[in-house]
């Protein structure tokens, strides 16, 4: 696999696992990784910033 399909690979496996509601720490990559910088970008996408969970609760 070249390294553009591994940071989408990468990029969807956080996605994936922000949607699934893991913990950031299950990240498989090292923290000197571009790889984890994909992972970590995804998870973000996937996951509510705390603003909006706090308007749903409130609604």
């Amino acid at each position: 696999m070249g390294a553009r399909e591994d940071i989408v690979k990468a990029t969807t496996d956080g996605r994936e696992a922000g949607e699934r509601g893991d913990p950031p720490t299950v990240c498989p990559y090292p923290g000197t990784s571009t790889l984890r910088t994909a992972w970590i970008r995804g998870y973000a996408r996937a996951r509510p910033v705390a603003d909006e969970v706090d308007q749903d609760v409130a609604d």
